[in-house]
Parts: structure tokens; C-alpha cells; sequence
């Protein structure tokens, strides 16, 4: 940013401006005429009214329900086939199904194939009951057309697909079948068997139109994505170990807003893609599950300027009610390219590049979210970020929590710096939960303004006079909650006067070392604070909703405490050996320390 060049260049000066012009080192004009608002917790917002503005899905409750007198048994014979139906035809090693109705197929096959191509309205079920398929040139299963398809994976059994590493196609203008599983029909998988893919060509599970899984055990091996269904991805449970040279999960249907969406009901998922891990065209929409995921090689991994490697993505909106996340990526960990909604989940995230990022609004409702390695912890690069509950810890080599700073949308290369900041109209907003940020940029970065009604917030910012504990650009109005920020001394900043909880503003003369305490009690030794700084500081921001107008406080450095702590703060304990760096008294909003 401009004005963090413009305090390098006045570095050697900044001494004097300290003991001259505290007030203007923090910063807390917000006198100029600005919006502001305050955010109040909100209702969640939820997969069901994402799910109204998707299209219609091909799941019907009597697409898993059949007779099993019904069944067309086709037994496989390694290089022969027995059957006995005119609604089969076998040539070679390849097997036809040329009407609507229910096939049950076990044994070996090599290098042969199921093709399903009829114009029946109706339905065709494969029953994999026990098979091991291989094709040199093609997709194992290949549907060309039905109404829909059903493949069932009978309980107890395991079933095996492989591919060659070149195809023949049989449409070479559109370079189909490109998949071990390819459906240009809506596809269904489930049951409580296990299906072995070896995805030799391309990808493992491919439909051109749309995907629903239900049940199953899936192992997957790909040279490009894993499961991509165009129209849409739908997975109700099932337990998934996928590798892929592309993407993990993916929809990409970009014709029809309605489509290219992914619901993920539940399920366990482990998938290790050298693309994005779960990849949705529009909406991603996760209702719990268990997640797994490496994107790219993980946060050490090196991708290319033009590459993808996320780890939860979407073009459009990121819904997740809960699950539990374990997410590394050499990209963004969860990045949407308009919104998220974060409404409960736990998320352990550890990224190259952001941990979350949204190109506009990002919402956390609720949840446990440790960032543990990020370039920025949470960013909106273009509107809001407001956290209204749940616990988060990140650390980030850049900003920790940063609105409106540009950031991928602006064109820069993952783990880099992208484009310029700019400031607008657009707020962060902490109206509760339990914020931990340790920054080696700015802790809160605001290209706007910042709201604080409530919640706790520990900022262990930078150590760098260009960066900030705090930085905005507009206005920061607390009006309840914890806050203790500290940080280096050029850039500092505190909450402004239009503020109606008193804040404690320190800018020292020498920087402290990292783990000296800082005590603030009142003159009558009730404790205020007690923390200690994870870094080397040069100034401290604190407010309470215990501090009070007209009461005098001691501002002690170093000493101990008995107390128990947590990410520095001590608490129930006693503070003792300190020594007195100042007194003050309350008189106004903001009380600088000098």
C-alpha cells in the first residue's frame, strides 16, 4: 500500500513523531464523513435456499428399488461373455445393452467393455456384483445414451475398472468416451459395495450430464480429475480415497446458472489432486462429511502462475454447514469467486496462499477454524468480511484478515502479492466468537472500515514498521467486545472516537522483546489485562468493557504471573515483579500512553 512506502521512507524520523505526535501515530481519525453500520448477527445462510436456485436433479426414491426375478444375468469369462436376452447383444469382448431393464453382471473381462445405447424412456440398471473390467482403448462402461443410468455396487463385493492410456473414440470430433466410467446419460452410483478405478486415460468417473452417489466404498485413480459430473455432482454418503493429476471432485457446466454445482450431504474424503480438490462451476454447498484434502502437493507444494490448486473452490458461492476439514493446499485453502458462508465445521487449514478467500461477501456464522500456514488468513478481495461467532486461530506472512486488498482477483500468482489495495466502502465486521491472529503483515487490515460489537480479538501483529497491528483506512467504531493488539510502532493505529467503549492506546520508545508482559490494572489493583506478546512489540492496543471513565491504571512491563494462559492472555492468576512504565486516567474514548 502507499502510505506503508511512504512510512519507510520517513523510518529514520519516526522516533521523534512518537514522543511529538502520538495521536497521530494512532491513529484514530475517523471524523471524516464515511457509512458505517453495524452488522448484527444474521440468520445463516443455508443449503436449501442455494439448492432453490439450482436446477432440477434426476433422483427419483424407485430408481433403487427393483425385482430381483427381474435381473438379466450377464456372466463375464475373461475374454468370452454368457447371457441369454434379446435385450443384450455381444460382439467379441463387448457387451451392449439395447433396452431399459435391470443387468447383473459378475466375473472378468478383458479387454472388453459394457456399452449402454437405447431409447427407451425408461431406465437401465448395471449391477456390478463381483466384476473385474479392462479395456485397452476405451471406457470400461460406456453409456451413449438411455433416459438414465443406475450402477448398483452389490454389498460385500468388490468390483475393479482399468483403462489403456489411449483411446479410440467413437466421437472424435468431441474426443468421447474419456473416462474408465463415461455417461452421456444422468448417472447414479450406490450401494454398500467398493468400486477400484484405474484411470489410466483421463478421468475415472465422467458424465455430461449429472452425477448422484449414494452409498459405496470408491477408490480412484486418475491421470486427470477424479469425479466430474457436468451438470452437477450430488454425493449423499460414501467413503471416497482419490488421486488425481487434475481435479478431485468437479462440476463445470459454464452454459446454465442453474448447473455446475456440487452438494455434498455426507461422507468420508480423501483426496489428493494435483488440481483443485473439490471443484464447483457455481455453487459448492457441503452439509457435513469428513474431509481430507491436498490440492497441488500441499503448502509446500509449487505451482504455475496460471494453475489451480485448491482445496474447497467455486464460481460462484461456498455454503458449509459443518464437517470436519483438513485441508493442505498450494493455492488458496477454501476460495469462492463470489461468497462463503461459513455456519459450523471444524477446519484445520494449511496453505500456501490464503487460508479463505472470497472475491466479495465472507461470512463466518460459527465454527472452529485453525489456520496454521497462510499468505493472508481470511480475505475479501472486493466487499465484507463479518464474523459473528466461533473460535479462530490463524497465522499468516501477510495480512491476517484483510478486506477489499485486491489479492487474487486482481491478477497476482498465488502466494504473491496481487494487484493494488483499494479503499471503499466495505467493512469488517466482529460482532463475536473468539478471533486469535498472529500476522507478519497487518493483524486487521481494512482497505474500508472496521465494526467491533462484540467477541474477543488477540492480534500478535507485525514487527515491521511498514505493517500494522491494526490498519484502515476509514474508520474503526468499537462498541463492545476484547480487543488487544500488539505490534510494531510505524504504521500503528487504535479505534476511533466515535467509539463508545474506552480503549488504551500505548506507543513505546524502544521496541519490547516478544513474551515481556504487559499488565493494566486499576489503582486499586483490580486486573485489566495481562498478556504476553508472541513478538517483539512497539506498541499495544486494549479495550475492555471493564475499563471505566475516570479511573486511574498502572501500565506495567515484564514481571510474572500465576495465572493460567491462553494464546498469551493470563487469567485467574496474580501479577507480581512488574514495573511501572505509566499511570493515566480515563478522560475520553481513547487514552494514548505515552
Amino acid at each position: 500500500m502507499s502510505k506503508k512506502l511512504f512510512s519507510l521512507l520517513i523510518a529514520f524520523a519516526f522516533v521523534q513523531f512518537i514522543f511529538t505526535s502520538c495521536n497521530d501515530i494512532l491513529n484514530t481519525d475517523d471524523e471524516e464523513e464515511q457509512q458505517e453500520e453495524t452488522k448484527t448477527p444474521d440468520n445463516e445462510e443455508t443449503i436449501a435456499e442455494a439448492e432453490a436456485n439450482n436446477g432440477t436433479i434426476h433422483d427419483d426414491p424407485t430408481d433403487y428399488i427393483w425385482n430381483s426375478s427381474d435381473l438379466i444375468q450377464v456372466l463375464l469369462n475373461g475374454t468370452s461373455v454368457s447371457e441369454n436376452s434379446e435385450k443384450v447383444t455381444v460382439e467379441g469382448q463387448t457387451i451392449t445393452i439395447i433396452s431399459a431393464g435391470s443387468y447383473s453382471f459378475s466375473g472378468s473381462l478383458n479387454n472388453g467393455q459394457i456399452v449402454v445405447n437405447t431409447k427407451d424412456e425408461a431406465l437401465v440398471r448395471l449391477i456390478l456384483n463381483g466384476v473385474e473390467i479392462t479395456s485397452s482403448n476405451s471406457a470400461p462402461i460406456n453409456i451413449k445414451s438411455a433416459s438414465k443410468v443406475i450402477v448398483y455396487l452389490e454389498e460385500n463385493t468388490n468390483n475393479t475398472l482399468a483403462d489403456g492410456s489411449s483411446y479410440i473414440y467413437d466421437d472424435t470430433e468431441n474426443e468421447e468416451p474419456n473416462a474408465t466410467i463415461f455417461s452421456k446419460s444422468n448417472l447414479t452410483l450406490f450401494g454398500k459395495g467398493t468400486l477400484t478405478v484405474n484411470a489410466n486415460f483421463n478421468d475415472a468417473i465422467n458424465s455430461k450430464d449429472g452425477i448422484i452417489i449414494s452409498g459405496g466404498t470408491y477408490t480412484l485413480k486418475a491421470t486427470d480429475d477424479g469425479i466430474r459430473g457436468k451438470d452437477y455432482l450430488i454425493v449423499k454418503s460414501g467413503t471416497f480415497d482419490v488421486v488425481t493429476g487434475g481435479d478431485g471432485f468437479k462440476s463445470d457446466n459454464d452454459e446454465d446458472e442453474t448447473e455446475g454445482y456440487i452438494n455434498i450431504d455426507d461422507g468420508t474424503f480423501t483426496i489428493a489432486a494435483k488440481g483443485d480438490a473439490i471443484d464447483a462451476e457455481t455453487d459448492l454447498m457441503i452439509t457435513t462429511g469428513d474431509f481430507n484434502l491436498t490440492s497441488g502437493g500441499g503448502s509446500s507444494g509449487s505451482i504455475s502462475a496460471t494453475a489451480s490448486a485448491k482445496g474447497l473452490k467455486a464460481g460462484v458461492n461456498i455454503i458449509v454447514d459443518g464437517g470436519t476439514f483438513d485441508i493442505k493446499s498450494a493455492d488458496d485453502a477454501i476460495h469462492s469467486n463470489e461468497t462463503i458462508a461459513i455456519n459450523g465445521g471444524n477446519f484445520v487449514l494449511d496453505s500456501k496462499d490464503d487460508g479463505v478467500h472470497a472475491d466479495y461477501d465472507l461470512t463466518i456464522y460459527d465454527g472452529d477454524i485453525d489456520i496454521k500456514k497462510s499468505y493472508e488468513g481470511l480475505e475479501s478481495a472486493n466487499d465484507n468480511i463479518t464474523i459473528n461467532k466461533g473460535t479462530i486461530h490463524l497465522v499468516s506472512s501477510d495480512d491476517g484478515i484483510n478486506i477489499s486488498g485486491g489479492g487474487d482477483s486482481m491478477g497476482g500468482p498465488p502466494g504473491q502479492m496481487g494487484g493494488s489495495a483499494t479503499s471503499g466502502n466495505y467493512f469488517l465486521y466482529i460482532n463475536g466468537g473468539y478471533t486469535f491472529v498472529n500476522a507478519s503483515g497487518d493483524g486487521l487490515d481494512a482497505n474500508g472500515s472496521i465494526v467491533m460489537t462484540g467477541g474477543t480479538v488477540i492480534v500478535n501483529g507485525p514487527t515491521n514498521n511498514g505493517n500494522g497491528a491494526l490498519d484502515y483506512d476509514g474508520t474503526f467504531k468499537l462498541t463492545g467486545g476484547f480487543l488487544v493488539a500488539a505490534g510494531s510502532s510505524g504504521m500503528a493505529q487504535a479505534p476511533g472516537t466515535s467509539s463508545t467503549q474506552y480503549i488504551v492506546a500505548a506507543v513505546f520508545s524502544s521496541a519490547k522483546q516478544a513474551g515481556t508482559l504487559v499488565n493494566i490494572q486499576s489503582s486499586d489493583g483490580k486486573e485489566m489485562l495481562t498478556f504476553k506478546p508472541e513478538k517483539t512489540f512497539q506498541s499495544l492496543v486494549f479495550s475492555s468493557a471493564n475499563l471505566t471513565k475516570g479511573t486511574s491504571y498502572n501500565f506495567n512491563l515484564g514481571g510474572s504471573s500465576t495465572g493460567t494462559v491462553n494464546d498469551g492472555l493470563f487469567s485467574d492468576g496474580v501479577y507480581n515483579s512488574g514495573s511501572k512504565y505509566a499511570s493515566f486516567t480515563i478522560s475520553g474514548v481513547v487514552t494514548v500512553v505515552r
